[in-house]
C-alpha cells in the first residue's frame, strides 16, 4: 500500500511537471447583440429610425489559453477526459511560433473587418445603398510604396483602367514585368476621411508613379500594397464590444442590425444564439470551436442555435440536449429561418445531420 501510494504521488507530481506542447479550448461568455454590456448597446444605430426589439440574438465565443502558457500533463488529460473543453495541438492555435500579441492583434483586425462586413451584409439585405471604396489596406516597409502611397488611400484607376475590386489591383500591377512603372490614380486618406466626416463624396485626385519590384516568390510584379474595401454608410452603426476578437461574431452581427432596422420583433422573444462569419455579400462561413460554442450558448440559456452549414456535421454529432441547431448559409437563410420560428413552424427549419 506504502509502495502504491508513493509511486501514485511520483506519477502526480511527474504529470504536474511535464509540460506537453498543447493548448485548451473552452466555452467563452455569449453576448446578446440586441442588449447592452456595462450600460452601452452593443448595436447603436443613429441617423436612421430604429424599432423595439425583444429576446436573444446572442454571439457566442470560446476562451483558448494563452500562447506563452505550458500546459502540462495533469491538465492534458483532464481536458481529453472532459466534456466541457478541448485540448489541441499548441501550433492549430498558435501557428509559425505567433506570439499572443501577435495573435490578439489579428484577431482585432479580423473582429474590425467582421464589424464592417455586418453592416454591409444587413444593409445589402434592407436594400439600402451603401457605398464601397478599393482602397490601400496595407504598405509594405521597404517596397516602392512606402511614403507614395499610404493606408485609406481610394484607388480610382490602375494605368487609367477603373479598378471595381481589390483583386483587379493585383491584376493589372502583374501586367507589368519587375522594373517597369505602373500609374495609379488615388484620392489621398486624408482627402477621403475629410470628405467622409462631411457627409461629401470624396473628390480630388493625385496621380502615383510607382516602379514595380519582383516578387519574393515568383518573377511576377508587385508596387507592396495590399488591396482592400471600405464602405461609407448612409447612416452611423456603432459596435461596441470589448475583449472580443476574430471573425465568427458577423452573423450575429448583421441581425442585431436588421432587428434593429426593421419593424417587429426578429426573435419573437425567443433566446436565440448562433455563430458564423459574414462577407459583404451576406454569405456566412465556418468557425472553429463550434462545440464549445454550443456548450455556452446552452448554458447562457439558448434554445435555437443559427449554425453556418460547413459546421453542420460537427455541431449536429455533439448538441447539447434542449438546443436546436437551424442550418444557415446566408444571412437571408437566417432571416427566413427566424421567421418561420417565429411563426412556430419548427417543423420546417432547415436543421443539421451528423452525415
Amino acid at each position: 500500500m506504502l509502495a502504491s501510494t508513493l509511486i501514485l504521488i511520483a506519477l502526480l507530481c511527474a504529470g504536474v511537471l511535464i509540460k506537453v506542447p498543447y493548448s485548451e479550448m473552452s466555452p467563452g461568455p455569449t453576448v446578446n447583440t440586441l442588449g447592452d454590456v456595462e450600460g452601452d448597446p452593443v448595436l447603436r444605430i443613429t441617423g436612421h429610425k430604429t424599432y423595439k426589439t425583444s429576446g436573444n440574438l446572442n454571439m457566442t465565443t470560446v476562451r483558448v489559453t494563452g500562447a506563452d502558457y505550458s500546459m502540462n500533463l495533469v491538465e492534458a488529460v483532464s481536458g481529453w477526459l472532459g466534456h466541457d473543453s478541448v485540448v489541441v495541438p499548441h501550433d492549430t492555435l498558435y501557428p509559425d511560433g505567433k506570439t499572443e500579441e501577435q495573435s490578439t492583434q489579428e484577431n482585432a483586425e479580423e473582429f474590425s473587418q467582421s464589424q464592417e462586413s455586418a453592416k454591409v451584409a444587413a444593409l445589402k439585405e434592407l436594400n439600402i445603398p451603401v457605398t464601397s471604396y478599393v482602397v490601400v489596406s496595407s504598405v509594405v516597409k521597404g517596397s516602392p510604396s512606402q511614403g507614395k502611397l499610404h493606408a485609406g488611400d481610394i484607388i480610382e484607376n490602375v494605368d487609367g483602367t477603373a479598378v471595381r475590386k481589390p483583386e483587379d489591383v493585383a491584376k493589372l500591377v502583374t501586367q507589368h514585368k519587375p522594373g517597369q512603372d505602373v500609374d495609379f490614380t488615388v484620392i489621398p486618406a486624408k482627402t477621403a476621411a475629410a470628405a467622409e466626416k462631411a457627409g461629401k463624396k470624396p473628390e480630388g485626385t493625385e496621380k502615383v508613379t510607382l516602379t514595380t519590384v519582383k516578387a519574393p516568390e515568383g518573377d511576377r510584379a508587385i508596387v507592396g500594397i495590399q488591396a482592400g474595401t471600405d464602405h461609407t454608410f448612409p447612416f452611423d452603426i456603432d459596435i461596441k464590444l470589448a475583449d472580443v476578437g476574430g471573425p465568427s461574431a458577423g452573423l450575429m452581427f448583421s441581425l442585431g442590425i436588421l432587428d434593429k432596422l426593421t419593424p417587429g420583433q426578429l426573435t419573437g422573444g425567443k433566446f436565440i444564439a448562433g455563430t458564423g462569419t459574414i462577407d459583404d455579400a451576406g454569405k456566412v462561413g465556418p468557425i472553429g470551436g463550434i462545440t464549445m460554442k454550443l456548450v455556452g450558448a446552452r448554458e447562457a440559456g439558448a434554445r435555437y442555435f443559427l449554425t453556418p452549414d460547413d459546421n453542420c456535421e460537427a455541431a449536429a454529432a455533439d448538441t447539447p440536449d434542449g438546443l436546436t441547431l437551424i442550418r444557415v448559409k446566408t444571412i437571408d437563410d437566417a432571416r427566413k429561418s427566424l421567421d418561420k420560428l417565429r411563426a412556430g413552424d419548427t417543423a420546417g427549419l432547415p436543421s443539421c445531420s451528423a452525415g
